[in-house]
């Protein structure tokens, strides 16, 4: 039996996700865009990974500087996930927020609920996606209490973090 892409596609809008804006810098300039399909692989060593469409307008951003940031957002950002998933220029988009650099010179959302700077290891292409293995370099913890979570094709308010 073969699952149809839009009946695969509204299954998944209810896997509940967290909401991040994954950013890249290099020759050819900053870009980022909004992503839900990130995860943990592993803790030793730190490795995430972070699934993009081939599509996108900045992917090839994305595999030549071989560089990213996973900026977790806080329930304040959906603003900023609007912002790096709409058809505005990169440039236009890092006017919004505060941007730092970690290790790596990804750019950091500084008031993040968490950022993961990491190095893409390896690239694995699926279908329509490129899935990049990333080891995470260095960690910037924010202060916010709340997550931005993405269910349903809506945002939603998740939690409050505490700190051992």
């Amino acid at each position: 039996m073969m699952i149809e892409a839009t009946d695969f596609r509204n299954a998944m809008s209810l896997l509940t996700s967290a909401v991040n804006v994954v950013t890249t810098a290099g020759a050819s300039g900053r870009h980022g865009f909004t992503a839900s399909a990130v995860c943990s692989v592993t803790d030793t060593p730190p490795t995430l990974l972070v699934c993009m469409n081939k599509t996108s307008r900045s992917h090839m951003h994305f595999v030549e500087n071989k560089i990213l940031t996973v900026n977790v957002l806080s329930a304040d950002h959906q603003r900023i996930s609007n912002i790096f998933a709409s058809k505005m220029s990169s440039e236009e988009r890092f006017k919004h927020g505060t941007w730092t650099e970690l290790v790596t010179g990804a750019p950091v959302l500084n008031d993040a609920l968490v950022s993961f700077d990491c190095e893409i290891e390896q690239i694995q292409e699926v279908g329509t996606h490129t899935i990049f293995i990333c080891r995470t370099v260095a960690i910037q913890q924010g202060e916010h209490e709340h997550g931005l979570a993405y269910f349903n094709r809506a945002y939603h308010q998740v939690g409050e973090v505490e700190v051992a």
